[in-house]
């Protein structure tokens, strides 16, 4: 982002309050602004929304499955025959799958409900920033978080992070509340608030609570003594937002519920703590990911799960320091990363003064903590790490930009300032330049263009000092918007323009993707290559098969299984009638086992079976998912429909 990002104002607005100046024009003005920043953001992201089709089919699954079934619907199951959940918790499906039971299954019933969570976040972001610094910081915090290229796909996708942080953001601005007043309801609504941020996404949710801590205790206006106790009870409004459910699916007798997905043990408490806890960041994902029969344990080791794990690893880029701004990442959400913490860090320097309980430095820290740990704890994660995981960075950016331009512009007669603003211009200049020259093939003139901005903006700093002027002012405002929003905007501009689908979409021009990912095995046969298209574009399964499912679908629980939901799920949409996903996610769950399968083909209430060809390398195994493929092809003649292997369990 650029240092500057902002409209020239003599006057610093009074913290907690919308400053206009007394001016009621003004005041309008700022009213219309936020109406075309909302109105903008909706566009952008409704903008031809259905050339995502269902985004991400392994959740979209499951959204078909919740709008058939309630129960499906409450525990997140991947069917709605109730076999097996995804490998998050639910809340994230309830909306869509609502949405989907009353408008029908396509890809606006799945996908405007993650859009209008974007412009929801867009709103709390600028009334964060304007309570801070003024309705045009907020409406910089809201233009930036709109603008960023991971937003750009993740609000028009139906991964859980689009709920995640809009929950996130929520919290972010009862914080704020409580930060201002001391009041224990915000303490307790902001603990609701990730208790239920929780139910979306595990652990991730957390990483926001000690910012908040540390904020609080450090900043809080009342006694210290008071502040732990509303911390406390923070902690258990999060434990009663998010416990109710698990404890229900703890105690909820596991014989007549789905198996939890990405589990070992069938327990809801080892997800938390295993797959999407602890084992992110080690490094050891356990059944999550075994694979397609791969081993389960330590990474799948031997398995498929150690090849998709190398996968999906490289895809995510190299762990260390830079890995924010690496070939993979730094397109999602590195272009502000430094102008963040550099704008923020000013914007704390210049209350260096002021009271303990200042409200906008506690803000201004609060937010660069949550910048800070959460990007290092990403960069230094050992486990399966998606680009857009960093969506969750875009609020912290948005939130010290728009305070730290604002605050840095109305402070730039001082030398030390004006010297940071240019600072940040440089900085975020040249890291534009380095993102954009790994996709030379992508509008090529726009390295030049910031570059030619860049110089432009950092004169006017210069010059302005010396000459000031309403236009010069303008004249180096503008600049340095463009260049900091140059390439985000051009990115998010061509997420928006072209399809985004399957399990690993990206923002940005395709070909910043497949610099940043390490790719697929060389040598695939021809139906692993079918696979590896499904899961990673989201192609649909050949039509004969599809027609050949839903004949007599009816008649059966399932009318078929194949091992893995990657494999499952588009089956399932294109006759939106359930199919098992044996083995779970990537087929490493011991879920069905292969005694449990046989008695449901005894019971017939299984149809098909379909061969499962995976896009990684496979050796020799004795997981379920293993045993029941082999059983399956000992008992059952294969027949070929379009190139896919079927077995009727039920000739």
């Amino acid at each position: 982002m650029t240092a500057t990002v902002g409209i020239p104002e003599d006057t610093a607005p009074t913290v907690g309050h919308d400053t206009d100046g007394g001016n009621a024009s003004a005041g309008r003005g700022h009213r219309l602004a936020f109406a075309a920043l909302l109105i903008g953001t909706a566009v952008l992201y409704l903008w031809d929304l259905s050339i995502n089709r269902y985004a991400n089919d392994f959740y979209a699954a499951a959204e078909q499955a919740g709008s058939q079934s309630w129960k499906a619907w409450f525990f997140g199951s991947s069917d709605a025959a109730n076999s097996i959940t995804v490998d998050k918790p639910p809340v994230s499906l309830w909306i869509s799958g609502i949405a989907v039971r009353v408008f029908g299954l396509n890809s606006w019933s799945i996908l405007v409900p993650q859009a209008l969570m974007g412009v929801a976040a867009v709103a709390l972001i600028y009334l964060i920033g304007r309570r801070i610094a003024g309705p045009r910081a907020g409406l910089v915090a809201g233009v930036v978080l709109a603008l960023q290229p991971v937003a750009a796909v993740m609000f028009r996708f139906n991964n859980p992070d689009a709920l995640l942080v809009l929950l996130l953001i929520a919290a972010a601005w009862a914080t704020l509340r409580i930060l201002d007043d001391g009041r224990l309801r915000w303490a307790v609504l902001a603990g609701g608030l990730i208790g239920l941020a929780f139910l979306t996404k595990q652990l991730q949710a957390l990483l926001i609570v000690p910012p908040i801590a540390v904020a609080y205790l450090a900043f809080g206006p009342p006694a210290v003594r008071t502040r732990i106790v509303h911390l406390l009870a923070a902690l258990g409004a999060a434990i009663v937002g998010a416990g109710w459910w698990v404890l229900t699916v703890e105690l909820w007798p596991a014989g007549s519920r789905p198996y939890i997905g990405g589990t070992e043990h069938n327990s809801i408490i080892e997800l938390t703590l295993g797959y999407n806890g602890l084992g992110r960041l080690t490094g050891d994902e356990g059944s999550g990911l075994g694979g397609a029969g791969g081993p389960r344990g330590a990474g799948g080791a031997g398995g498929s799960g150690e090849g998709m794990n190398r996968m999906l690893a490289a895809f995510g880029g190299q762990t260390g320091i830079l890995r924010m701004f690496s070939p993979a990442v730094g397109g999602q959400v590195g272009w502000l990363i430094p102008a963040a913490l550099i704008l923020g860090a000013a914007a704390i320097a210049l209350r260096g003064r002021a009271t303990r309980t200042d409200l906008e430095r506690a803000v201004a820290v609060f937010a660069w903590l949550w910048l800070f740990s959460n990007a290092v704890l990403m960069s230094f994660m050992a486990g399966i790490f998606h680009p857009y995981y960093t969506l969750a960075l875009v609020p912290p950016i948005a939130l010290l930009v728009g305070i730290g331009s604002v605050r840095g512009w109305q402070h730039r007669e001082t030398l030390w300032v004006r010297a940071v603003l240019v600072v940040a211009v440089v900085v975020t200049a040249v890291l534009a330049v380095v993102v954009l020259g790994r996709t030379p093939d992508f509008q090529s003139w726009l390295r030049p263009f910031v570059i030619v901005v860049a110089v432009l903006a950092v004169a006017g700093l210069v010059v302005e000092r010396f000459r000031p002027g309403r236009w010069t002012a303008r004249a180096v405002v503008a600049t340095a918007v463009v260049v900091g929003l140059t390439g985000p905007l051009a990115y998010s501009i061509d997420t928006v323009a072209t399809s985004r689908v399957g399990g690993l979409a990206t923002a940005g021009p395709k070909s910043a993707a497949v610099r940043g990912f390490g790719g697929l095995p060389r040598e695939m046969s021809p139906g692993a290559l079918q696979a590896a298209k499904r899961m990673f574009t989201g192609e649909a399964p050949p039509r004969a098969v599809t027609d050949l499912l839903a004949r007599d679908a009816g008649n059966y629980r399932w009318a078929a299984a194949t091992v893995s939901a990657l494999s499952a799920s588009g089956y399932q949409l294109a006759i939106e009638k359930p199919v098992m996903p044996v083995g779970g996610f990537s087929g490493g769950d011991p879920s069905p086992t292969l005694a449990q399968f046989q008695r449901l083909v005894a019971g017939h209430q299984i149809h098909w079976f379909i061969a499962f060809a995976s896009p990684i390398p496979m050796r020799e195994n004795t997981s379920a998912s293993a045993q029941i493929t082999s059983w399956v092809v000992a008992h059952h003649r294969p027949q070929i429909v379009d190139g896919v292997t079927l077995y009727d369990l039920n000739p």
